[in-house]
């Protein structure tokens, strides 16, 4: 299947803008661009979902360019309903040293990273309003929708210049790399289209775009930090199999667009999986290939096969099988409880609040409800030491079939 073709399959394609785009992507080599706004020291799900359509044009051959916006990231765009946090300068540079280091990795080295910041922090105000002011029509402006949207309740002078300042960028990066398309969420279409003026205005050329139409979860909210389910790339803030088991608890509603949107199977791969998912759906053959595909791009195979180890070791009960480095990763969120000398294990329970008291405590006992490190105990007076900690480290206990915490030494 050729490129356009396949995008359009998988649902990608939304907004178009020149004439004869699909022979753009199925022809000759193109550069094209992709950018974000620094407002987080990483990138999220919600910004891979197009950052992997980027990545599938790197595949079939095109050029990618990939923005982090240390310029417009210092005004920040507007929103729906309020003027973003204006940020710090050295927040935004740090901000920026973490996604570099993202898309270098998703990328595997392969694209080129650009900083606006670079081509505009010696721009004066009285050029920038010659050179480009003058181009875009207020009114032009004005009718784009999240500017329209913003107008009864009010939109400062700077968010309004955004859209000037991003429409600059493609204007720059044409006339300096030969970059003639930009691809970005469908959010980001006003500004896309400022910047295709632009380069039709000044210089009398044709550029190209199109955008893909926003994930939204099964409950219509998008992925992202301001709708408070952000899954972060960063694994120290959102762990490896923490995407792994979000993405294998897919609604069935949602699963196949995830798989077309998010995972470099093709078109035959994804519809075998979904003759076995719809054959036996409680093995959810689906969910865990998405699962499984999404974090092996973000963070590599090693950390997609944990993820996998971890989640059949926990649906087992056998945490012995793992390491100690691996519960952690799998019990972020559960209570922890730090123990700093040996106890007995009704002490354990009653003193840490895990049972109300000692007689429920020899009840839970004796009924095989409470397990340590996977193993059912009955005998109250288990001595809790480090000798039977995994890895000298940490104990799981369960009582009852959901409700785990974690011991530390």
């Amino acid at each position: 299947m050729k490129l356009y073709d396949d995008l359009m399959w998988r649902g990608l394609i939304k907004d178009v803008a020149g004439e004869d785009l699909e022979k753009k992507l199925n022809g000759e080599p193109i550069t094209f661009y992709w950018g974000t706004d620094p407002t987080a020291d990483s990138l999220h799900i919600g910004h891979y979902s197009s950052l992997v359509t980027a990545k599938r044009l790197m595949k079939a051959g095109h050029n990618p360019i990939l923005l982090c916006g240390g310029a417009t990231g210092r005004i920040g765009d507007p929103r729906p309903t309020a003027e973003r946090e204006i940020l710090d300068y050295e927040v935004i540079e740090n901000n920026i040293k973490g996604i570099r280091s993202q898309i270098e990795r998703l990328f595997e080295g392969k694209a080129e990273l650009v900083d606006n910041y670079d081509w505009t922090k010696e721009y004066s105000f009285l050029e920038f309003l010659r050179d480009i002011g003058k181009y875009i029509n207020v009114n032009y402006m004005i009718n784009k929708d999240i500017i329209s949207r913003r107008l009864e309740t009010g939109i400062t002078y700077a968010e309004f210049s955004y859209m000037l300042l991003q429409g600059y960028d493609f204007l720059h990066l044409y006339e300096t790399k030969n970059c003639i398309m930009q691809v970005e969420g469908s959010d980001q279409w006003g500004n896309i289209t400022t910047g295709i003026e632009l380069i039709k205005k000044k210089l009398g050329k044709e550029a190209y775009a199109f955008t893909m139409p926003l994930i939204l979860d099964a409950n219509g909210n998008k992925f992202g930090k301001s709708e408070g389910n952000a899954l972060w790339l960063d694994k120290n803030k959102t762990t490896p199999y923490e995407i792994y088991q979000y993405l294998i608890n897919t609604d069935d509603s949602k699963v196949l667009e995830y798989l077309k949107v998010f995972t470099f199977l093709s078109k035959e791969e994804i519809e075998k999986i979904m003759e076995e998912q719809n054959e036996k759906p409680e093995l959810r053959a689906a969910q865990k290939a998405l699962a499984y595909e999404v974090v092996k791009d973000i963070h590599g195979k090693e950390e997609a096969d944990k993820a996998i180890t971890i989640s059949k070791a926990l649906f087992t009960g056998n945490v012995k099988e793992l390491s100690a480095d691996e519960i952690e990763m799998a019990f972020q969120g559960i209570p922890t409880i730090e123990v700093n000398e040996e106890k007995s294990l009704i002490d354990v329970l009653v003193n840490n609040s895990i049972t109300s008291s000692r007689r429920e405590t020899r009840e839970f006992l004796n009924n095989g409800a409470i397990s340590v490190n996977g193993d059912i105990i009955k005998d109250e007076n288990l001595l809790i030491t480090k000798d039977i900690a995994i890895d000298n480290k940490v104990i799981v206990i369960r009582r009852g079939k959901k409700k785990y915490y974690l011991l530390k030494f």
